[in-house]
C-alpha cells in the first residue's frame, strides 16, 4: 500500500489478530456456558463487548465471574473469558498476538515468551466464524483453555495466567473501552 492510502500493514495485522476498537453489544443469556458453569459454579454474567477493526466484527466478548471486579483485582479473583469470532483465525497468530499483548503490561525474558508463546500455540486451534475460545483464570495456578465447550489444555502458571487475563481487564489493557464493558462499568 502506498502512503495516505489509508490502512498500513501493521493495522492490517492488528485486525487479523484481535486487536481494534470495540462497542458495546447486547447481551444473548446471561446463563453460563455449561463449561463455565462446571469450572465455576455460582458466576454471572459481568459484562459483554464486541471487538471492531476497520468497522469489521472480529469477536464478541463476555466476562464471567462470581462478583463484579474492582479496578485491579481481576488477577484475585477465578473467572471466565469467552470468546466468539466473528471471523477464521489462525490460532498460531492468536498465540503470538497474545505475547506482544501480554509484554505491553509487564517485563519478561524472550525465554518465558517463547515457552509461553508454544505452549498457547499448542492449544489454541484455528478458528472459524461462529466459534467459541473460553480462558477460565485459576488465581496464582493456570488458565484453562476450552474451545466450542471442550476442553483443551491449560498453562500452569501464575504469572501467565496474570497477564494473559490482563490482555482483556488490566486497567493497562491495549482496549480500555473493551476492558470497560466486560466490567460492566
Amino acid at each position: 500500500m502506498t502512503r495516505g492510502a489509508g490502512v498500513s500493514r501493521r493495522a492490517l495485522l492488528r485486525a487479523a489478530t484481535g486487536a481494534a476498537a470495540v462497542a458495546s453489544w447486547p447481551v444473548r443469556a446471561s446463563i453460563a456456558p455449561p463449561e463455565i458453569a462446571a469450572e465455576l459454579p455460582g458466576v454471572r454474567l459481568l459484562g459483554s463487548g464486541r471487538l471492531r477493526f476497520l468497522g469489521l466484527q472480529v469477536y464478541e466478548a463476555r466476562l464471567w465471574a462470581p462478583r463484579p471486579l474492582a479496578d485491579d483485582d481481576y488477577a484475585r479473583v477465578p473467572l471466565a473469558l469467552e470468546i466468539e469470532y466473528a471471523r477464521r483465525l489462525v490460532g498460531r497468530l492468536i498465540a503470538e498476538r497474545s505475547i506482544v499483548e501480554m509484554r505491553r503490561l509487564a517485563a519478561f525474558d524472550d525465554a518465558r515468551a517463547e515457552r509461553w508463546q508454544a505452549q498457547l500455540a499448542a492449544i489454541l486451534p484455528d478458528i472459524d466464524r461462529g466459534d467459541r475460545l473460553t480462558g477460565v483464570q485459576l488465581p496464582g495456578t493456570a488458565a484453562r483453555f476450552f474451545a466450542n465447550g471442550r476442553a483443551i489444555g491449560e498453562v500452569r502458571d501464575a504469572e501467565f495466567t496474570r497477564l494473559f487475563f490482563g490482555i482483556w481487564l488490566s486497567p493497562q489493557t491495549s482496549e480500555p473501552q473493551l476492558r470497560a464493558a466486560l466490567l460492566g462499568t
